[in-house]
């Protein structure tokens, strides 16, 4: 089956640059006509977080409001080495922070 649909001139130019569109088809039941209606959407203008410092198990990114230091340890370890193996993660994020500052401000 073969469904002509009215799109406008803009959606069909954005069509042939490869975007994909999301919208919506409507049909009106008087006139018979079928029509697609494209969502205006804007792209996103996220701006990627800075690495700092890769640690062994995360890391230290810097995001234009905030500072975040990420750890993910294995469960096989224990719970005991995991709060050990916390301490030492938190001391390197400092100490990624302090060089930062050095170099920054030097």
């Amino acid at each position: 089956m073969i469904i002509k649909v009215k799109i406008s001139e803009e959606t069909w130019a954005r069509m042939l640059t490869g975007k994909r569109i999301e919208g919506t088809l409507g049909y009106d039941k008087w006139t018979g006509e079928k029509s697609f209606n494209a969502f205006n959407r804007k792209e996103r203008a996220h701006v990627k977080d800075k690495l700092i410092k890769k640690l062994p198990w995360g890391w230290v990114k810097e995001s234009t409001e905030r500072i975040k230091v990420y750890g993910s340890f294995p469960q096989e370890v224990g719970t005991a080495r995991v709060l050990g193996l916390l301490e030492e993660h938190t001391h390197e994020a400092k100490e990624a922070l302090i060089e930062r500052e050095i170099i920054e401000f030097c």
